[in-house]
C-alpha cells in the first residue's frame, strides 16, 4: 500500500515530467495498476476488503440473529431485542460460547445498513400542522397523577402548544384542537395524526382510513383537512413526536406540582409562549418571528366554538340518576322519567331535555361513584322530610358548619318534622343566593334570636339591599317565621 508521498512522487513523474505509466513502474518498482491507482487518486491509500472476515465461533449462529431481527419489524417498537437481548438468547437456547462484543458489533453493522433514509421537508406558512398525545407526571394537590398531553404544532414556525387533560378520550382530543387553535390565532389547513382510535373508525388499504362520525362534524366545522400517517411510520409527523419528549424534558423536569388542571395548563401555556424567543437549528429567524409571519395564513377561527363533547342518550333510574362510563350523576325528580342527553366534556358533565340545561356535574374518573346534587332532591325531601337524617345527597352535600348549628337550634325549639321542614326552607334558598350568602343570612338570624326561614329570607335581601333597616329586627319578638302576605289583591282599590 502506498504512502501519501510516494503517490506525489509517481504523480509528479507522470503530469510533470511527463514519464509513461511502463517506465515509471519500472524506476519505482511498482505494479501498474499501482501506479494508475496514483495516478487517480492522491489520497491516503485505503484498506478495502474483498472477502468478508470469517467468524468461526458466530458463523453458525448469524443466519439466527438475522431471523430475530426481521421479526422485530413486525413488533413493537419498545419490545424489539437489544444486542444483550440477542446475545443472551444465543447462549441460553443454542449454546453460544463466544463474546458479547462480537454480537453486539454484528447487530449494529446489520442495523447500519437497514436503517432508513429521509427526505428533508419545507412547509408553507399555515399549511400544516401536527397532533398527538403523550403523558407525565405531576403532583397535583399533594398527590402524583399521571396526566394525559395534547400536544400541537404548527409545522412552519415550529410553535409548538400543550394542554393536559385526565385522559385521551374523543372529548380530550377536540378541546385539545380548540385551545391549540385559539393559541395559534387560526386554523391550520391540513392537520397530520397517526391512526388514532379516537379519529379513526377503521382502518382501510391505503391512506385515507375510515373516520368516526364525530370527528368529520369536528372536521367540517373548522374546515381543515386531515391526513394519517401510514401505520408503524411515526417519523412522518416527526416535529410533533419530537416535541412530546422535548416537553417533558424541558416543561415539566421538575415536576410541577399544582392544585388544579387550569393551573397546569397556565404554566404549560407560559412555557409555549416562551419558546417563541428561540431559534431553530437551520432557521434565520426566531420561532416567534416566523410565528408572525405565518398567522395571516391560517384560517379564520369559526364564530362558535365546537362543542367538544360526547352525546350519549341517558334514562334516569328509580334514584333520580343517569349513568356514564360506570358513574351516577342526578337529576331533578321532576325529570326522572324520560330519556335525557348527557354531554361529556373533559371537565364536567352537562344533562339536557333537548331544549334545555337541567343538571351539571364536575365530571368523575372513578369508578362506581355517585354524584349528587342535594338540590335535585329537595322537592321530594319536602315531600318526605322522615328520610331526611339518611338522605345520601344531604350526607355528601358540603355546606358551612352554621347551617348545622342552624338545624340543631331549630330541633331544640320545635318538632323534628318542623325543624326539618324549616330547614328545608333554608336550603331552598340556595338555588337562587350563594351558599355564603346564606351562610352569613342563618348567622344573622340566630344572633337574632328569629330563627324561621323567613327571617333568613329577609336577611338575604336586606344584606343585598343596605338601605334597609335590617336592624329593626332586634326589637320584635322572636318567633319560629316570618309570614309574607301577597298585597297585591288591595291594588284593586287604587284603580278605583
Amino acid at each position: 500500500m502506498l504512502k501519501v508521498d510516494q503517490k506525489e512522487q509517481i504523480r509528479r513523474a507522470f503530469f510533470i515530467e511527463g514519464k509513461s505509466i511502463r517506465q515509471i513502474a519500472r524506476e519505482r518498482h511498482h505494479d501498474r495498476r499501482t501506479v494508475r491507482a496514483a495516478i487517480r487518486d492522491a489520497g491516503p491509500s485505503r484498506y478495502k476488503l474483498t472477502e468478508p472476515r470469517s467468524r468461526p465461533v458466530l458463523g453458525p449462529y448469524v443466519a439466527i440473529i438475522d431471523e430475530c431481527l426481521a421479526k422485530d419489524q413486525l413488533s413493537p417498537p419498545k419490545q424489539h431485542h437489544t444486542s444483550r437481548r440477542i446475545y443472551h438468547r444465543l447462549v441460553e437456547e443454542h449454546g453460544y460460547t463466544g463474546g458479547e462484543s462480537t454480537v453486539r458489533d454484528y447487530v449494529r453493522k446489520h442495523r447500519a445498513r437497514q436503517r432508513p433514509v429521509f427526505i428533508p421537508l419545507a412547509y408553507e406558512p399555515g399549511e400544516d400542522a401536527q397532533v398527538d398525545f403523550g403523558e407525565a407526571m405531576v403532583i397535583m394537590k399533594g398527590r402524583p397523577l399521571t396526566v394525559q398531553l395534547f400536544v400541537g404544532r404548527l409545522c412552519f414556525s415550529k410553535i409548538p402548544f400543550l394542554t393536559a387533560s385526565p385522559n385521551q378520550q374523543q372529548e380530550a382530543l377536540f378541546e385539545g384542537h380548540d385551545k391549540a387553535f385559539d393559541f395559534f390565532g387560526g386554523v391550520p389547513h391540513t392537520v397530520w395524526y397517526d391512526r388514532m382510535s379516537q379519529a379513526v373508525k377503521k382502518a382501510l388499504p391505503g391512506h385515507r382510513p375510515e373516520e368516526q362520525e364525530a370527528f368529520i362534524a369536528f372536521r367540517s366545522h373548522y374546515l381543515f383537512e386531515s391526513r394519517f400517517c401510514n401505520p408503524r411510520e411515526a417519523h412522518e409527523k416527526g416535529l410533533v413526536e419530537n416535541l412530546v419528549g422535548y416537553s417533558r424534558r424541558n416543561y415539566m423536569v421538575p415536576v410541577p406540582e399544582v392544585d388544579s388542571f387550569q393551573e397546569l395548563n397556565d404554566l404549560l401555556r407560559r412555557r409555549c409562549l416562551a419558546e417563541a424567543g428561540r431559534r431553530l437549528r437551520g432557521e434565520t429567524q426566531t420561532i416567534g418571528k416566523l410565528w408572525e409571519q405565518e398567522r395571516p395564513h391560517l384560517l379564520p377561527l369559526p364564530v362558535h366554538p365546537f362543542p367538544c363533547c360526547r352525546t350519549v342518550p341517558v334514562r334516569p333510574n328509580r334514584l333520580s340518576m343517569v349513568t356514564f362510563q360506570t358513574n351516577r350523576y342526578s337529576v331533578p325528580v321532576e325529570h326522572a322519567s324520560g330519556v335525557l342527553l348527557l354531554r361529556a366534556f373533559v371537565d364536567r358533565v352537562e344533562i339536557t331535555d333537548g331544549t334545555r340545561m337541567v343538571a351539571i356535574h364536575e365530571r368523575c374518573y372513578g369508578r362506581e361513584q355517585d354524584i349528587l346534587d342535594v338540590f335535585h332532591y329537595l322537592p321530594l325531601l319536602k315531600q318526605r322530610p322522615g328520610a331526611f337524617d339518611h338522605a345520601k345527597p344531604l350526607k355528601m352535600w358540603k355546606r358551612p358548619a352554621v347551617l348545622d348549628r342552624y338545624l340543631a337550634r331549630l330541633r331544640e325549639r320545635l318538632s323534628y318534622r318542623a325543624a326539618t321542614m324549616e330547614f328545608l326552607r333554608v336550603v331552598e334558598l340556595c338555588v337562587t343566593h350563594s351558599l355564603d350568602e346564606v351562610a352569613v343570612a342563618v348567622e344573622q338570624a340566630m344572633t337574632l334570636g328569629s330563627l324561621g326561614a323567613g327571617t333568613v329570607a329577609y336577611l338575604l335581601r336586606a344584606n343585598r339591599t343596605p338601605r334597609e333597616p335590617a336592624a329593626v329586627l332586634a326589637s320584635a319578638p322572636a318567633c319560629p317565621a316570618v309570614q309574607f302576605r301577597d298585597l297585591s289583591q288591595y291594588d284593586c282599590f287604587i284603580r278605583r
